[in-house]
């Protein structure tokens, strides 16, 4: 008999699929105290929680039963995810539960700017009958552009169709099959889709590409009057920027569910709501009685197929019950993950195709350390948890070819990981390879041989092989104040092509990058962001 104690609360559907189980018992105390909960939890062999429950060292220490924490909801920032990996306890999770709330909160918000409807409901509570006042746009006819095509991207084409849109989209992770059915037209770049459209969405993750990526420039480009909305994830779109276009008239209506800080400051919203074409609300895309339902629902189905060893959809971590394996490989997992996390940004466009190669000792490894590659990749374009177990599903479902090789043969290392990723138009290598036991390091990039090592800030650029390079690129760097940590250089002859890769202490500004990128011996830079 199983154990199942709630310690937050969840919908009753939830509660009455764990009760049918037989082998279940299910102890629902949503208002738990966490003092209480210390002194219980050893009883159980799996708790549910939302937000309000701290699964914390403290309380893995006194779980001694426990098998599966079952995270209703999608963040999982309240559970302590390592600890849990240690002890072999399954962590899952309830990604797309909300879907269709968020979407309809999207379609809520577009509607509302377009057709004034904040506006007329306030003049009619002042007891006013404007109706001149309150002429609209009709969303028939218009172009629609969808940043993110995933689920909730994906259910916002289908209903703006439906509306007799226009729908256009960038996401460079999505197969062009996939647009294709939804009778969507899918860009290869942004900026053609801004150019053309007459009200933009978001629906994708908040990730290094994506931060910042409505600034400036993008603003400048769009039409005259354009509408945008952004029910997704604060930071995508820069509010400063947003404010101004407001101010100049280039932006004709804002909704906001998301900020850049949540609660947002005062100030901003005092700033923002001085235009009258604004609707916000409080990140409320999941508030509906339905999704709750769906979260409570699938909690219910993981945490029972956990329970009974059955393959979970969900899972958050990756658990490893041997402690040996786990030393053995947890190297060359971190490493494969860096591999990852560093190519979608080395890469110039969406990744298509990833060959992931390991050779030496730990070939007999090669399904987990593949998975860790994938997940590196996935990180920064999926906005849910991704991990080893669930990496190589979600990289198929965004239509991603995965190759795997291995070979107890090696000639360089003992034990070396390559991946090779395909776009479109370009091919980008990284190999790596953990020496005395713990170190990581990237070993080739490209067609470089290097010695870089994995971590923090990256500045990788390509130049000629020529005196002063460096001495110019230290200048700049200077006198923004940024400081370099350590510097690499790999190339295929002297006086040909080199490929430098500095660590810096700190992220460089965008006009940093710029003045880099007016050095007439660059060829190309990038700032690559390995850890946060």
């Amino acid at each position: 008999m199983y154990k199942v104690l709630i310690t937050d609360p969840i919908a009753q559907k939830g509660i009455e699929l764990l009760e049918r189980e037989e082998d279940i018992e299910v102890y629902n105390e949503p208002e738990i105290a966490f003092e209480e909960l210390l002194e219980i939890v050893e009883d159980f062999d799996c708790i549910i929680t939302r937000s309000r429950t701290p699964v914390t060292k403290e309380l893995l220490d006194r779980a001694k039963k426990l098998k599966v924490i079952g995270r209703a909801g999608v963040g999982v920032d309240n559970v302590d995810i390592e600890e849990a990996t240690k002890r072999g306890i399954l962590v899952v999770n309830t990604p797309g539960a909300n879907t269709i709330g968020a979407t309809e909160l999207t379609m809520m918000h577009m509607l509302t700017i377009l057709r004034n409807g904040h506006k007329a409901h306030k003049s009619m509570l002042e007891h006013k009958w404007d109706r001149k006042k309150f002429m609209g746009t009709e969303l028939y006819g218009k172009t629609l552009g969808i940043i993110g095509l995933g689920n909730i991207g994906s259910q916002v084409a289908i209903r703006a169709k439906a509306f007799g849109m226009k729908v256009m989209a960038y996401d460079p992770y999505i197969p062009r099959e996939k647009a294709d059915r939804l009778g969507v037209k899918l860009v290869d770049n942004l900026h053609d889709m801004l150019r053309e459209i007459d009200v933009l969405t978001i629906h994708a993750p908040l990730t290094h590409e994506t931060r910042n990526m409505i600034s400036k420039e993008e603003f400048e480009i769009m039409k005259d009057g354009v509408y945008i909305v952004n029910c997704a994830r604060g930071g995508i779109v820069n509010e400063e920027e947003l404010i101004k276009n407001l101010e100049s008239g280039k932006v004709r209506g804002v909704a906001l569910d998301v900020y850049s800080k949540e609660p947002p400051d005062p100030e901003f919203i005092d700033r923002i709501s001085k235009f009258e074409n604004v609707s916000l609300s409080p990140h409320i895309g999941a508030n509906t009685y339905e999704s709750q339902e769906n979260v409570a629902v699938i909690v219910a189905q993981q945490v029972i197929k956990a329970l009974k060893g059955q393959t979970v959809e969900y899972v958050v971590n990756a658990p490893f019950p041997d402690l040996s394996v786990l030393t053995l490989i947890k190297p060359y997992l971190d490493l494969a993950e860096r591999m990852g996390r560093f190519l979608v940004q080395w890469s110039e466009e969406g990744i298509r195709e990833v060959l992931i190669e390991t050779r030496g000792e730990i070939a007999e490894h090669f399904h987990p350390i593949s998975a860790a590659v994938l997940k590196g990749i996935l990180e920064e374009v999926v906005d849910f948890p991704v991990n080893i177990i669930n990496s190589t599903y979600v990289a198929k479902d965004r239509g991603i070819k995965i190759q795997e090789l291995s070979s107890e043969e090696t000639t360089d290392f003992k034990n070396y990981i390559k991946v090779v990723v395909k776009s479109d138009g370009s091919e980008k290598v990284v190999g790596g390879t953990i020496l005395e036991g713990s170190i990581p390091r990237i070993v080739r990039i490209d067609k470089y041989r290097v010695d870089v090592e994995p971590e923090g800030i990256l500045l990788v650029f390509e130049n000629k092989d020529v005196p002063g390079v460096i001495g110019k690129i230290g200048s700049i760097l200077g006198k923004a104040n940024v400081n370099i940590a350590g510097f690499r250089l790999g190339r295929e002859k002297k006086g040909g092509i080199a490929l430098g890769i500095l660590n810096l202490d700190d992220k460089v500004p965008q006009g940093v990058i710029e003045q880099l990128r007016s050095i007439p011996e660059l060829l190309f830079v990038r700032q690559i962001i390995m850890d946060e």
